[in-house]
């Protein structure tokens, strides 16, 4: 559950759940966002404004310029990427199955409507076309008018944005593509998108439409020493009962308070060594990775043992009948305390 709320900070100054705190003076307004990200676990951080608020069809949306993370995109109550280490996700996302494939000229993005997964592929000089698709227009519109950063990619040609249920949208579509992402929302009870981490969704909709040598990558939520049970290891499970190679890897995200973690998968071998990755990131990616390089993902597909240990001991395949899911369902909330 993702909550924002003030305090005056006057009182006894014991700070609980972060809402009231006191200075040398005994006084200091303040103003946080709080999010339930496990039983008994609350991640919260000061902010300095609400730039926006607002709610769509699907989802409640929130614009916040937060103290230790800059701008914070909030859907549903839970963060969906900060402004200070977004790089660090969507580099990740991105980057290991372009440089992986041969020669990704189209790509296809399930979801992905903030934007910041077009900017990364299209930096890569083969990428010839984007399909972005994204069920939600007011969150593609918010973003578009909220998040400069990605204001340029949005004006890219190669980008085309569609608005559409993503499988839907592939099932209907005569097109193939050499990589197809799936930058979608957490599969959360109750929430649109679990049916999209399904083997049936793999294997009937999302593998016909790769090209032959074609990557398919997702994000798969938490990937801690304690959260990759959630979601991350059967979803790693479940693609591994579709694809002939399939290789997780994660990486700390620091507003996320977590390791988060992605799949990659292909029925072609992934064989490119560090240095390798690293000739294809000079050769094919305009300007400079502020965080992926080859021994970043050498060291990223390298899970700890733990991790490893649980991986090769899954047995759970995701369906829609036996479907996991994140923690939590939260919205934001605004709450004024005296």
């Amino acid at each position: 559950m993702g909550e924002i709320s003030c305090s005056n900070g006057i009182g006894n100054g014991n700070g609980v759940n972060g809402k009231t705190h006191s200075s040398l003076n005994g006084y200091r307004k303040s103003c946080w966002y709080e999010e339930e990200i496990e039983e008994n676990l609350r991640w919260c951080f000061a902010l300095n404004s609400i730039l926006h608020t607002g709610a769509s069809r699907y989802q409640d949306i929130a614009l916040l310029d937060t103290k230790p993370f800059g701008k914070a995109l909030i859907i549903d109550g839970k963060l969906q990427s900060a402004e200070v280490d977004e790089f660090i996700y969507h580099e990740s996302l991105v980057h290991p199955a372009l440089l992986h494939h041969s020669s990704p000229k189209t790509v296809f993005i399930m979801g992905g409507g903030e934007g910041s997964t077009a900017r990364e592929i299209l930096r890569h000089k083969t990428a010839v076309k984007v399909v972005m698709c994204d069920i939600d227009e007011e969150v593609v519109d918010f973003c578009k008018a909220y998040l400069v950063v990605n204001r340029e990619a949005f004006c890219d040609p190669r980008l085309e944005v569609i608005i559409n249920d993503a499988r839907a949208e592939l099932e209907i579509g005569k097109e193939c593509y050499d990589v197809i992402i799936g930058d979608l929302a957490d599969p959360i009870e109750g929430g649109p998108c679990y049916k999209l981490y399904t083997k049936s969704f793999y294997e009937h909709t999302v593998k016909p439409k790769l090209n032959r040598g074609g990557i398919f990558v997702t994000q798969a939520g938490p990937a801690g020493i304690f959260s990759h049970t959630e979601v991350f290891s059967c979803i790693c499970n479940t693609l591994k009962q579709v694809f002939k190679y399939v290789v997780p890897y994660s990486a700390h995200i620091p507003s996320f308070a977590d390791t988060w973690g992605w799949v990659m998968a292909s029925d072609t071998p992934f064989t490119l060594s560090a240095d390798e990755l690293d000739s294809r990131i000079k050769q094919r990616i305009k300007g400079e990775n502020r965080y992926l390089d080859g021994k970043t993902f050498s060291s990223a597909s390298t899970l700890s043992k733990a991790v490893r240990k649980s991986l090769d001991n899954e047995t759970h395949v995701y369906t829609e009948g036996t479907a996991r899911f994140i923690y939590g369902h939260g919205s934001v909330q605004k709450q004024n305390q005296a």
